[in-house]
């Protein structure tokens, strides 16, 4: 009980802390919020002294932040949220339709994304049920490529294409069902390959566990045994759906400009810009209370579908080597993404030819030009070579600081939840208050909100592997916390999670980019990929090659992410997974392991599974410990 007072308590201190924050934009930007909001009503009106007096009279800025920011908090337990200042209307309303409308489009966006990561996981769930997965190579690049895809870039390629040259569906506004159908694929497709690639790296290990054996040897259909791997290995994915649809509620920033809906990412960017302080608190408070709910809900579930299991201690671990993966593919990604840099680097990005503008792909210009005559191929190598530096880097800031907070969850749960309400355009916006407009106003803002998918994950996973039955067996033998930590519990955390770092970092990248290509990022003439789809983008139609070109490069880097931890792995060897038996050396006598101790310490146990269902498997043996 305390434990969910201190973590309610913590919600509520960071809630405070971020409201507070905001309240503070214009004053920590350094500039005058009435001018702000007098070219927000009207841009043509001539800022004389005496309106800007006005204004602030009117708004109270005289007062200053604390003051506002009291008379705003005091208003809240009334349900008044304030007024705008913009428009001067009542802000609750407001920021609740736009609540609406963008949970509408998370859920039609978490429809496409289940879609989309049950194909990703077909192949696995197929031979998984004929128990044939035994020795399979790791998957495919195709569902990385389809996750390295920015929202952005989707959305603009499903709104000129579907939407205006083919005309099957509406491309603006937002209306009805049929309007939902183009931003929620934008936003569905990289959301479920994410999801699909993270659920399919650990369902052959539920596959491998004794009690699949059990099912199948009793002749169980294979449908019920995929079944039932699906529910061993849902719940440590579902912290990151949780903030997944977080994420795409209040995250959905440049897919909501570019079908012109009226969501609350699209509200609390323009609040952000035009420093509309009440509607920008109003909306970060509605998706931090969301993203307390959601991961309330997330909870429960997983809870619901592992049972008693995870009180009692009695799982099994999905810490097992990963199959031996093809040392082709990196190959050929990194040898293309290598010659697409190699090939662009001796070009100048900057060299200006009106004559040769928007020119198609040849010989003297692979990649083709821009608008301005400059060469694709020159801007996108030069571009890479910045973009995917600091891509590592954030990549491995986040991975570093997910782990350290993950394994501390009470610490990190709702710091994980209110940071993740945080839209990425948001935190630029406090960044660039701070530090001002530059390149590395998006490094820090991506930095800030990248670590929180991982920290979910690991706490997910060091839940589940803390109650393994070889864990209890370990410590009842007299294993001491950092014995288990370093032995047991990192061993058998850090490979996924590494590889859904690996996964996100396109993501990452793309994330500067999508900063840049709102106007938060680098600035022209700068080659940053961001500010290249920006740039490119409303000549898509006419010089498709333009946008293509950046966007290949970037599905190319997610399939190299992907498919390199297969270069550390040797070919043509499958790894022994846990359960499998050492052949005994002749002479030597086998000794009970922990992990068998417990099994038999289970299955001497007066219990009986409920409902009929397999019993619980023995823990798989492991190799005898030799004698000195």
């Amino acid at each position: 009980m305390r434990s969910r007072m201190g973590a309610l308590l913590w919600r509520v201190v960071l809630g405070a802390l971020l409201v507070c924050g905001i309240g503070l934009l214009p004053w920590l930007s350094r500039t005058d919020p009435a001018l702000t909001v007098l070219k927000a009503r009207s841009a043509d009106r001539d800022p004389s002294p005496e309106v800007l007096a006005d204004i602030r009279d009117r708004l109270g800025l005289d007062d200053g932040p604390a003051r506002l920011l009291g008379r705003w908090l005091a208003g809240l337990p009334r349900g008044d949220a304030g007024r705008s200042w913009i428009s001067g209307a009542d802000v609750l309303p407001g920021v609740l339709d736009a609540l609406g409308v963008s949970l509408l489009l998370t859920a039609a966006a978490l429809a496409v994304a289940v879609v989309v990561a049950a194909g990703v996981c077909a192949r696995t769930l197929f031979l998984g049920a004929r128990r044939r997965l035994q020795g399979r190579p790791a998957g495919g690049s195709g569902s990385a490529v389809l996750a390295a895809l920015p929202e952005f870039l989707l959305a603009s390629v499903l709104a000129t294409v579907v939407g205006v040259q083919w005309g099957w569906l509406p491309a603006l506004g937002w209306y009805g069902p049929q309007w939902t159908v183009l931003p929620a694929l934008a936003l569905g497709l990289p959301a479920g390959a994410v999801l699909g690639r993270l659920l399919d790296d650990r369902l052959p290990s539920a596959f491998a566990e004794p009690w699949a054996s059990a099912a199948a040897a009793r002749g169980l259909p294979g449908r019920s045994i995929a079944r039932q791997a699906l529910r061993r290995c849902v719940p440590g994915l579902l912290p990151n759906v949780g903030l997944f649809a977080v994420g795409l509620t209040g995250g959905s920033v440049a897919v909501e400009q570019i079908f012109d809906i009226p969501g609350l990412g699209r509200t609390a960017l323009q609040a952000a810009i035009a420093q509309d302080l009440p509607v920008l608190q109003a909306g970060a408070l509605v998706l931090v209370a969301l993203a307390a709910v959601t991961t309330g809900v997330a909870r429960l579930a997983a809870r619901l579908l592992v049972g008693p299991a995870l009180r009692d201690g009695a799982l099994h671990t999905l810490d097992r080597p990963a199959p031996a993966a093809r040392r082709a593919p990196p190959l050929v990604h990194g040898v293309l993404l290598l010659g697409v840099v190699g090939l662009g680097l001796p070009r100048d990005p900057l060299a200006l030819d009106t004559g040769d503008r928007l020119r198609s792909p040849s010989a003297a210009h692979p990649f083709g030009t821009d608008a301005l005559g400059r060469d694709v191929l020159a801007r996108v190598a030069h571009g890479a070579v910045d973009t995917l530096l600091l891509a590592f880097t954030v990549s491995a800031l986040a991975l570093t600081a997910g782990v350290l907070l993950g394994l501390l969850p009470r610490l990190s749960g709702p710091l994980v939840d209110t940071v993740n309400a945080v839209p990425p355009v948001l935190a630029a916006l406090l960044v660039a208050a701070v530090r001002g407009n530059g390149p590395t106003t998006p490094v820090l803002a991506v930095a800030v909100v990248a670590w929180a998918p991982l920290a979910a994950h690991t706490s997910a996973l060091l839940r589940q592997e803390r109650a393994t039955v070889h864990l209890a067996a370990t410590r009842a033998l007299g294993a001491g916390r950092w014995y288990l930590l370093r032995s047991r519990l990192l061993p058998a955390v850090l490979p996924p999670v590494v590889r859904h770092a690996l996964l996100r970092l396109p993501g990452i990248a793309l994330a500067l980019a999508s900063l840049g290509f709102l106007g938060l990022g680098a600035q022209p003439p700068s080659p940053e990929w961001g500010l290249l789809l920006a740039e490119n983008q409303p000549y898509a139609e006419r010089a498709p090659w333009a946008v293509l070109a950046p966007a290949a490069v970037v599905a190319l880097l997610g399939a190299l992410a992907v498919t390199a931890p297969g270069l550390l792995r040797p070919p043509g060897r499958t790894p022994r997974s846990r359960g499998s038996v050492r052949p005994r050396r002749r002479g030597a006598a086998e000794q009970p392991t922990a992990e068998q101790l417990a099994a038999r310490a289970e299955s001497a146990g007066p219990g009986r599974p409920r409902g009929g269902s397999v019993p619980p498997p023995r823990a798989g043996s492991v190799s005898p410990p030799r004698r000195a």
